[in-house]
């Protein structure tokens, strides 16, 4: 069984979906998508269903109705991951923005020498970490075609993250992850608040205080060509007062983790 599942949260994605499903179906080792469409009116289900049609054991669809927020959509994303089993979860983009070709080195960076070895896979590539990050800041900025303003906006996001909370990511807003199965199943998702850019914040920092084995994986993000950026000014300030709150919940927070 393969036990690698790519979610990709998708609102009006018709000019990616197929390509980026298609793609992610072509690596090897193989992986498994999961998408979360929250009720598109261009039509992204109904192209989900095509390709799912031609690949029922390997491409699964959550409809949802109406825009809910990309970290209800990981949620939803993650539970049913580990209803069904899969050991390595990922969160990708649905625009290109992060290379499914990646997926490999950040499922490698969680993957355990004896895992890779049974793949046939050179077990020297394992790291053996719990969460895996494509970073954009680890080795310097990599950022393509974005505008110098959102560079800093967000390589600066990631300071002021690091400065409030303490925690020792250099792209704490990554949206580019693998999780190990047990680190959502220790994390209490139910519990976790954000739903735009803090998401990940919060996604990252919780696994970060319960002593979980983070790596980040440097990456060349490229923007959008295709589709509508669903960034806004609410995303953002959610981030910035939910990186204060998210400190001040943790000092009267336990996180424990059976052994």
């Amino acid at each position: 069984m393969n036990n690698r599942i790519v979610i990709i949260p998708t609102y009006n994605e018709i000019e990616n979906i197929t390509a980026i499903i298609e793609k992610v179906l072509s690596l090897k080792p193989h992986f498994n998508v999961l998408i979360v469409d929250d009720g598109s009116p261009d039509g992204t289900s109904n192209a989900v269903k095509l390709v799912q049609n031609e690949n029922p054991t390997r491409v699964y669809l959550i409809e949802r109705k109406g825009k809910m927020g990309l970290g209800t959509a990981y949620i939803a994303g993650f539970k049913w991951s580990i209803e069904n089993n899969y050991d390595f979860i990922f969160e990708m983009d649905a625009d290109f923005s992060h290379n499914p070709e990646d997926l490999i080195r950040l499922f490698y960076a969680c993957a355990s020498p004896e895992e890779l070895k049974f793949e046939k896979i050179d077990p020297s590539l394992a790291l053996s970490a719990d969460m895996s990050i494509g970073s954009r800041y680890i080795n310097g900025v990599n950022v393509v075609n974005w505008p110098m303003g959102r560079v800093l906006m967000s390589y600066f996001a990631g300071f002021y993250v690091r400065f409030i909370t303490g925690i020792p990511i250099q792209d704490a807003t990554a949206g580019f992850v693998c999780y190990r199965k047990k680190v959502l199943e220790t994390i209490h998702l139910d519990q976790i608040k954000f739903i735009g850019y803090a998401f990940q914040v919060e996604m990252k920092f919780t696994t970060w205080k319960y002593k979980f084995n983070i790596i980040e994986v440097p990456i060349i993000f490229t923007d959008r060509t295709k589709g509508t950026s669903k960034m806004s000014a609410n995303i953002f300030k959610e981030a910035i007062f939910g990186v204060i709150q998210l400190k001040i919940n943790s000092l009267f927070n336990r996180y424990h983790r059976a052994s």
